[in-house]
């Protein structure tokens, strides 16, 4: 049995936490802690030890990133892959035959249910860990939380557990996270003060560079996949060949074209199992966030050179090269 997980709350007596606890706050999160070096909303602590304690499978896979790295586009492929270019199958809403481990540990909704009597969203959200547990099939499973605070039979890899873990140049992550901020989940501030919660990893699942570099350190692990968006934005049929080999998987040209034209942007974007505007018509019909938008936003390679400062970039480069010093981790600009 893992050891208790321990919290310290996140207070307002710095400029940081000030932000977090005035323009990150909404109907569904009250607060912030920090567990094992990690930010997360203080309703985690909910959910923490259950997740850590939960049971792993041989063959489980899973996709882990931090957010906004593209993640539901390697969701996409990924259980396609594995279930032989199902696309009927691909037609069900990718967070019910891919749930989010964590997302029920993201969102307070006891509290919209004490608010809003008619407010309803399926088990896989209001307690994903439970739906998780509880699948009978083969399970596909996503995750924004680093390593140290997945379930400790992934953190040990005791079991064949499959883990795909992709990652995005942190400026192109920043700038994608703040629209997916301030469309999902509630936050009120500018793009500059985001920026600067960003590279003093003050934002949920941060810090960004550590929870890269915990999965960069075993890309030589059998059980587990490093990919980079910029290389799925170069050459997708390279990506979906290497992913496929990783999984036990082969196609052949053609098949992998027709995966490649699936997963574009412009397919995942139209596709409603995908692109998650079911969930911001939650939001709108219940008035949980007030900004509009939509989550697949432009899907580009370097969007921050038309929002940051000269001096923001030079901060952001700064930070990244002193963290992935000595990694051997290469900064893909």
């Amino acid at each position: 049995m893992p050891e208790a997980l321990k919290y310290e709350k996140i207070e307002s007596d710095t400029e940081c936490g000030k932000v977090l606890n005035t323009l990150f706050v909404n109907k569904f999160r009250h607060g912030y802690v920090r567990v094992k070096g990690a930010v997360m909303p203080d309703y985690f602590k909910k959910f923490g030890d259950r997740i850590q304690q939960m049971d792993i499978r041989d063959d489980d896979v899973f996709v882990c990133s931090y957010p906004k790295t593209g993640t539901t586009w390697t969701q996409e492929m990924v259980w396609c892959i594995a279930n032989d270019l199902d696309y009927k199958g691909a037609e069900v809403f990718l967070p019910e035959r891919f749930p989010f481990l964590d997302h029920s540990a993201l969102f307070n909704y006891e509290a919209m249910y004490e608010e809003q009597p008619d407010f309803s969203v399926p088990d896989y959200v209001t307690d994903s860990v439970k739906y998780i547990s509880e699948l009978n099939t083969r399970r596909f499973i996503k995750s924004h939380l680093p390593l140290g605070l997945l379930p400790e039979k992934l953190q040990n890899f005791s079991t064949r557990a499959k883990i795909i873990y992709v990652c995005r140049n942190p400026k192109d992550t920043c700038v994608s996270y703040y629209h997916h901020c301030q469309l999902l989940e509630g936050y009120t501030g500018d793009f500059d003060t985001f920026c600067k919660l960003f590279n003093n990893d003050m934002l949920c699942f941060s810090p960004f560079w550590e929870h890269v570099l915990e999965f960069w350190a075993q890309r030589n692990n059998p059980d587990v996949l490093f990919l980079r968006y910029e290389d799925m934005k170069k050459d997708l049929p390279s990506v979906i060949r290497k992913t496929a080999a990783f999984l036990g998987k082969s196609f052949s040209e053609e098949e992998v074209s027709r995966l490649a034209q699936h997963l574009s942007f412009e397919s995942m974007k139209a596709n409603r199992a995908v692109n998650y505007e079911p969930v911001v018509e939650i939001n709108k019909k219940y008035n949980l966030i007030e900004k509009d938008g939509t989550f697949m936003r432009s899907g580009s390679v370097g969007g921050w050179k038309n929002m940051m400062t000269p001096q923001t970039i030079d901060q952001f480069d700064a930070w990244s090269d002193a963290k992935v010093k000595g990694s051997g981790f290469k900064l893909v600009c």
